[in-house]
């Protein structure tokens, strides 16, 4: 029988996001993945998890989460991943790993995927879809992400201000993602291309420590790293405008 790696989402941090597809999923595996960093320190997809699985069915994993400017680290980082996840491939069959958001959005299932296809030969590879940072953003903000015909634009500040600036001055909502420590850039790209206005930014969304503000009140002091912007264009027409 083939051995099974799923990729859940389970959300951006509030545990009732989780589907029930992704907590079947958690509860089916043998062992499910948590990714950590180096540091340690619990992760939001850990702590998601420890609502709907038992602490020693949860196996820790290193992952270089925030690395991006040592690619050898980077690497060394993956493969060591890559490799301990084959070995509980190769031990129990059933493997899922947990992600925040959804597994197919910018998220660290995507290397491990690649990594396992390449070291366990037949490995069955599935992704359970989950609830991304925006969709709540916008739930809780009010925020409608789009209308009729508009486009919807998704930027990792990561990249650049530079290719956040070129989707504001496009049509339809712009969401960037990651964009704490860039805030500064972040809010002047908003004043420049005059989206500032409606905008909202979010962060530890579902957490104790939430915050849900509008993106006029940015005044350039960093933010979470994994703050997350909603900048809607500007609606005119009314009820059906778009369409």
């Amino acid at each position: 029988m083939s051995s099974r790696l799923v990729g859940v989402g389970v959300g951006p941090g509030d545990p009732e996001l989780v589907t029930v597809k992704g907590v079947n999923a958690l509860r089916a595996a043998d062992v499910v993945v948590v990714p950590v960093m180096d540091s340690g320190e619990r992760g939001r997809a850990e702590a998601t998890v420890l609502h709907y699985v038992p602490e020693d069915k949860v196996v820790r994993v290193v992952f270089a989460l925030n690395e991006r400017t040592d690619r050898a680290r980077r690497e060394a980082a993956w493969d060591a991943a890559g490799a301990r996840v084959a070995g509980l491939l190769e031990r129990f069959g059933s493997v899922a790993f947990a992600t925040i958001g959804d597994p197919n959005v910018y998220s660290t299932f995507t290397y491990l995927a690649q990594t396992i296809a390449a070291l366990v030969p037949g490995v069955v590879v599935e992704t359970v879809p989950g609830i991304t940072a925006m969709q709540d953003l916008a739930a809780r903000s009010g925020a409608v992400l789009t209308e009729g015909t508009e486009p919807l634009t998704l930027v990792p500040v990561t990249a650049g201000s530079a290719v956040l600036k070129e989707a504001l001055a496009g049509p339809g909502t712009v969401v960037a993602y990651k964009f704490g420590r860039q805030a500064a850039e972040v809010a002047e790209a908003l004043r420049e291309t005059g989206r500032i206005g409606d905008a909202v930014w979010g962060s530890a969304l579902g957490l104790p420590e939430e915050s849900v503000r509008p993106a006029g009140e940015l005044d350039g002091a960093a933010l979470p790293y994994l703050s997350t912007l909603i900048a809607p264009p500007r609606r005119e027409g009314g009820r059906g405008g778009k369409l």
